[in-house]
């Protein structure tokens, strides 16, 4: 793992939604690697944000993988539309899932890499039946539904042992951490094992700008 280049992966979450496409092309030209696409839906989090149409838009106006984060109920009813609008990586919760392994089954074989995010509470254990179908794991190190959140300590334990799961069981999945990312944060969850950082606040709240943000960020892990 100390060999892989670290993602960061700018959740647009917390962008200017006046002009969205200006930011998304800020970050993409300062070094980002994914555009993180938080879909909520009122429901499974309290917050609504945003839908395919919108994934659409950021489809033509990036060759960046856009991925695509569902905090929704039902996701199983939306990952088409996900996939045709352009998701290169459709992540859904634990959660919200009857059945995980027929709806990440489902997001493969619309031709997208399948990821799964687990909320603060879930267990590890339910990632057991899954993990080698999957492409990526998020951990959620907030709970989810609200940007600018302080990243819960605990997680930093919880990414360690999923790193060591994924390592010993071989598998292929990218480990992700989402909330509360910020540069000086972000040596310390590397270290624990993540290898894709998602950053929303810290990249597009900063007084520096969300490109020079994103640079910090990428200093600051050497």
């Amino acid at each position: 793992m100390q060999n892989r280049r670290i993602k960061l992966a700018p959740s647009i979450l917390s962008a200017d939604f006046s002009r969205l496409g200006e930011q998304v092309d800020e970050v993409a030209k300062a070094g980002a690697d994914y555009i993180h696409v938080d879909v909520m839906d009122g429901h499974f989090v309290p917050n609504i944000t945003i839908g395919a149409p919108v994934v659409a838009s950021l489809h033509t106006r990036t060759n960046l993988p856009l991925d695509v984060h569902l905090m929704i109920e039902r996701p199983e009813a939306h990952i088409r539309q996900f996939a045709e609008a352009g998701a290169s990586i459709i992540t859904v919760h634990v959660e919200a899932a009857t059945h995980l392994h027929r709806l990440v089954e489902s997001v493969k074989d619309l031709g997208v890499r399948a990821g799964v995010a687990l909320n603060p509470a879930t267990h590890l254990s339910s990632l057991d039946e899954v993990l080698p179908l999957l492409d990526l794991v998020l951990v959620m190190s907030v709970n989810p539904g609200f940007g600018g959140q302080t990243f819960i300590d605990s997680m930093k334990d919880k990414i360690v042992r999923l790193r060591r799961i994924l390592d010993e069981r071989q598998a292929r999945a990218e480990l992700e951490v989402d909330g509360g990312i910020t540069a000086n944060l972000a040596p310390e969850v590397v270290k624990a094992g993540a290898e894709v950082l998602v950053a929303g606040a810290a990249i597009f709240n900063s007084k520096l700008g969300a490109a020079k943000a994103l640079q910090e960020m990428r200093r600051a892990l050497g």
